[in-house]
């Protein structure tokens, strides 16, 4: 009978080991996040204004300890006045930004990731009807630090673009243009890296 009760506390043991170590090996697997994209610029040419912003939430989860996917559903708007007072132009853009990123541990809280997304937007303006619809890859290497268990801090970059944007106005002829670019660096003289973001990212 004791033989029995030791095997059996051995095999219970044993178990919770094992269930510990897959619930350790889960890492963030089923953990929720939340961040976003905001945004405010204002531009004056002469007499005339334009202000834009832009506010995309983005929420998502991992899937497995390493690879997370994530949706963001926002607004892009923007109103341009001439110097009476006039509104020339006034465009209202929806967006979708399905994204996915796989992520590798550099050192304690220190990550890499790669994150591949597929904006998609579909605006009108408001003033000349003309629409505007856009669908685009993107692909961008990142680097994210745990501060603490329900926030991080990121910082990426877009290496990778392509997409096509079509202009629909409501006279004349659609125009559709097809954009690549595949270098982080716009060119050799500014050296200037393409599309730095830096943000936060809440846990849940």
């Amino acid at each position: 009978m004791k033989k029995i009760l030791l095997v059996a506390a051995l095999a219970l043991v044993g178990l919770t080991a094992n269930a510990q170590d897959k619930k350790e090996n889960k890492g963030l697997q089923g953990t929720w996040w939340a961040a976003g994209e905001l945004s405010f610029n204002s531009q004056k040419t002469g007499t005339a204004k334009t202000d834009s912003n832009m506010i995309l939430p983005i929420v998502g989860t991992f899937i497995s300890p390493s690879v997370t996917v994530g949706l963001g559903i926002g607004n892009i708007s923007s109103k341009t006045v001439d110097g009476t007072g006039v509104t020339t132009a006034e465009g209202n853009t929806f967006v979708i930004k399905p994204l996915i990123r796989k992520y590798w541990n550099v050192s304690g809280g220190l990550f890499f990731y790669g994150q591949a997304a597929l904006p998609v937007m579909m605006g009108k303006d408001k003033i000349s009807d003309e629409k505007t619809s856009s669908v685009a890859l993107q692909l961008a290497p990142g680097f994210d630090y745990v501060v603490t268990k329900w926030m991080t801090v990121e910082t990426s970059f877009t290496i990778f673009n392509v997409g096509s944007t079509t202009q629909t106005p409501t006279v004349g002829d659609k125009t559709t243009t097809f954009n690549f670019s595949a270098n982080p660096m716009n060119s050799v003289s500014d050296r200037q890296v393409g599309n730095l973001q830096v943000g936060v990212k809440f846990l849940f």
